[in-house]
């Protein structure tokens, strides 16, 4: 069963906070019930409960609302929130940008600066309540290795900046292959930035996050068309580098996944055997549970 709100509107990238709740951003649309009077490309809202029965408040902002459809319209591709401070990163920006709120998504700064190369739908590494778990002391960004966030790639890179200098683009390291099996080279110089996942013509807006009690990074891709012929994707590494091997994939799945999907870590149960997958297939924020057999299981 596929539980469905806020019809109308997309993108739906989520982060645990650190008052218990789920903050999410919704593109193209008027959010939740009560809805916005306006069309917003660019719209926050509060998620409170759990999966199978929550409760959402859109939150009005003046600093980060903005206005507009499709590519022509800022849109937000990722949130985390660290230390209080929610983050977030925002494609359609030629060709991304971030920005930060102290105040639980109703006020925002924005930086800048702009990610130029590549790095055109970026998307944090989600762990626990308010980052807590994670697994030292840098914030993860992949994306695409493309300058938009309506091309498809062959890859997916990433990025890397220590938690308290988020707000410097001077600070942000970037992947540039491995040493040996596990120990990851990064580089100040993007273009030097290596593929960290290969799916040629199928990375498209990803989102990871950490299964605490599968101590796995599961990363969700959606498909790349608007219809269940897009098909869905999640695949599972033992460190934010890889390697990766598929969960699950089906180049169709049953229902239209969206195009973009994430599993909330506030939503993951304490064995990770139980999940529950957000997506936005249908321009709505759909929420789908999902039970993890693993090979003990067979």
């Amino acid at each position: 069963s596929v539980i469905r709100r806020a019809e109308d509107s997309d993108n739906w990238p989520i982060t645990w906070a650190d008052d218990d709740s789920l903050y999410t951003a919704y593109g193209d649309g008027t959010g939740f019930e009560l809805k916005v009077p306006e069309k917003l490309s660019l719209g926050f809202a509060r998620i409170d409960g759990f999966p199978s029965e929550f409760k959402s408040t859109n939150i009005r902002s003046a600093t980060g609302e903005r206005k507009g459809n499709g590519p022509r319209g800022l849109k937000a591709s990722g949130l985390l929130m660290v230390d209080g401070v929610l983050y977030m990163l925002v494609r359609n920006a030629g060709n991304s940008q971030l920005a930060w709120s102290a105040d639980h998504a109703k006020t925002w700064t924005w930086s800048d600066w702009k990610f130029t190369t590549s790095f055109g739908c970026p998307a944090f590494l989600n762990f626990g309540k308010n980052y807590e778990g994670a697994r030292d002391e840098f914030v993860y960004i992949y994306s695409p290795d493309a300058e938009s966030a309506y091309v498809p790639a062959d890859r997916i890179v990433l990025a890397r900046v220590r938690k308290d200098r988020l707000k410097e683009r001077g600070a942000y390291e970037f992947f540039a292959g491995k040493k040996s099996a596990s120990e990851p080279t990064w580089m100040s110089d993007s273009r030097r930035r290596a593929a960290v996942f290969e799916h040629p013509g199928h990375c498209f807006r990803p989102t990871v996050s950490y299964n605490r009690g599968l101590r796995r990074y599961l990363l969700c891709q959606a498909g790349t068309t608007r219809d269940v012929h897009a098909g869905f994707g999640i695949f599972d590494a033992p460190e934010p580098w890889g390697p990766w091997t598929t969960v699950t994939y089906s180049p169709q799945w049953d229902i239209d996944p969206g195009e973009t999907a994430s599993l909330p870590t506030k939503w993951i149960s304490a064995d990770g055997l139980t999940l529950s997958l957000v997506f936005s297939g249908g321009d709505a924020l759909n929420v789908r549970h999902a039970r993890v057999k693993t090979s003990s299981d067979r």
